[in-house]
C-alpha cells in the first residue's frame, strides 16, 4: 500500500479546483481520496476506476509528484514520415505507371517509400494509409470473369450451337 498524508490530499484539492481536463481532474480525485483514508476499493466505487489502477496512480504520485498524475502519458497520432505535398510528388511517379497501364504493388510503392524515409518498416500498413489518404483503392485482375459460366454449361451451349449451325 502506498502513504499519501492528509497534507498531500490538500495539496491535490487545491489543483483539482484549477484543473479542466476532467480525466486528470479524476486521477487527483482518486489520489486525494486515498488520503483522506479511502480504500482502493472504496476509490473504485466513487471514480468508476479498478482498484489495482487507484493503487497504480498512488504509486506515480509518490515517484512523478502532481505533474505525474495531470500527464496524459499518450502520444500524437500524427506519426507520418513525410508531408502531404511529399506524398503527392512521391506517388505521381506511380500513378504514371498506373495510368499507363502497368501493375503497381505495395511491396513495390513500399521498398521505395522506406528508402525515401530512412526507416526499415515491419508491414505495409503506413503504405496502405498512404495510399488510402491520397485516394488510391485497390483493384487486382481477376483469374476469371466473375460472370463466366461453369464448364459444363459451355459445353452444353457449344452442343447447342453447333447442332443449330448444322
Amino acid at each position: 500500500m502506498y502513504k499519501i498524508s492528509e497534507e498531500n490530499a490538500k495539496e491535490i484539492r487545491e489543483r483539482m479546483k484549477r484543473e479542466k481536463k476532467t480525466n486528470a481532474y479524476k486521477r487527483l480525485q482518486a489520489v486525494a481520496l486515498r488520503g483522506e483514508g479511502k480504500t482502493n476499493e472504496e476509490i473504485g466505487e466513487i471514480t468508476d476506476f479498478h482498484p489495482d489502477y487507484v493503487g497504480k496512480l498512488c504509486k506515480t504520485y509518490l515517484i512523478k509528484g502532481m505533474d505525474g498524475l495531470i500527464a496524459d502519458g499518450r502520444k500524437g497520432g500524427n506519426n507520418r514520415n513525410m508531408t502531404e505535398e511529399e506524398a503527392s510528388a512521391f506517388l505521381r511517379k506511380y500513378e504514371e505507371q498506373a495510368t499507363s497501364g502497368q501493375i503497381i504493388t505495395a511491396e513495390a510503392i513500399g521498398k521505395a517509400y522506406d528508402e525515401m524515409t530512412g526507416k526499415k518498416h515491419r508491414s505495409l500498413s503506413s503504405v496502405y494509409y498512404l495510399l488510402q489518404r491520397h485516394g488510391w483503392r485497390k483493384i487486382m485482375p481477376r483469374k476469371q470473369h466473375p460472370g463466366k459460366a461453369s464448364e459444363e454449361a459451355m459445353e452444353a451451349s457449344k452442343k447447342l450451337t453447333m447442332s443449330w449451325k448444322r
